[in-house]
């Protein structure tokens, strides 16, 4: 699934080739946007909330307010600009199949300059009031990836105080509401725990230090964000050396020499949710929540 980095990336690729551009052309291929008629608008910014992009629009004179058009990459979206696709570590570069294509945009620059933007298998595709942003994001948490983070200490207080607010909950499925943070997916989520040395299913109050851990989710969204191939490991660990955990089933970890693990997290208080797959390591991540262990440590 796309992550906050991966949406921050192509939200500014996107702004860099859109903004100040006019509409020539918009083909919004679902069904509540399908009558939409955005030609002759002009695209102001691309900006990322959370997991969510937000292009927004001025009007071409002066009367309706301004729009946004937002959507939401989910698991498999990308956006191609000038037929080249938007390439980040989890989505695929490949050809897409023209009926996932759910966005085209054409735009011309005043200096003549034409853009073509292009998005696939995107979905929750709407056109909103720019005003009334709020009402559709306002229940995110804290953006791990706002501008305003280092400036704004609530943030991250806010973040803190979201992530601890349920105690008994597995840690694990706290890093993964979009209610507690913002940008945060399963990669990061396995990952995060790996380097806190917790087991996602261990309880949010096994972490003693909670801000350590809302620092550590933005730097690595932080470090990821302008990068095509997403690193944990600090990138020095030579082939296949990138991330920790992660979809690494059945190899040794890197610190210990244990087998990695493939996990399920379920999210008990939503009924029929399908569990969400997970690594860790067994002797690393030993402890509150975590299975027994299957494997040997294994000595350099």
């Amino acid at each position: 699934m796309p992550e906050g980095d991966t949406v921050a990336r192509q939200c500014r690729i996107l702004d860099e080739a859109l903004a100040g551009a006019v509409l020539t052309a918009c083909d919004l291929r679902v069904p509540r946007e399908a009558t939409a008629d955005l030609v002759g608008w002009t695209v102001s910014e691309v900006r990322p909330r959370g997991k969510h992009l937000l292009l927004r629009l001025t009007p071409p004179a002066p009367g309706p307010p301004p729009l946004t058009l937002h959507s939401h990459l989910m698991m498999d979206g990308i956006w191609h600009v000038d037929g080249k696709a938007l390439r980040s570590s989890d989505t695929s570069a490949g050809p897409r199949s023209p009926d996932t294509l759910r966005i085209l945009l054409e735009a011309t620059h005043a200096d003549g300059r034409q853009v073509r933007a292009a998005a696939y298998d995107v979905k929750q595709v709407r056109v909103l009031r720019t005003a009334d942003e709020e009402q559709l994001l306002g229940s995110l948490g804290p953006d791990l990836l706002d501008p305003a983070w280092e400036e704004d200490p609530s943030l991250r207080e806010r973040a803190i105080t979201n992530l601890t607010a349920e105690p008994a909950r597995p840690l694990g499925l706290a890093l993964l509401d979009q209610h507690v943070l913002a940008g945060i997916g399963n990669i990061y989520r396995s990952e995060l725990c790996f380097l806190r040395r917790l087991h996602p299913a261990a309880p949010t109050s096994a972490e003693k230090d909670p801000g350590v851990l809302v620092d550590l989710a933005r730097r690595l969204l932080v470090l990821n964000r302008d990068r095509a191939v997403r690193v944990t490991t600090g990138g020095m660990l030579g082939r296949d050396g990138d991330l920790w955990v992660y979809g690494r089933g059945g190899k040794q970890c890197r610190r210990c020499r244990t087998r990695i693990e493939r996990g399920e997290l379920a999210e008990p208080r939503l009924e029929g949710t399908e569990a969400r797959v997970l690594w860790f390591c067994p002797w690393c991540q030993a402890g509150p929540g975590a299975p027994p262990a299957t494997g040997r440590r294994r000595h350099r």
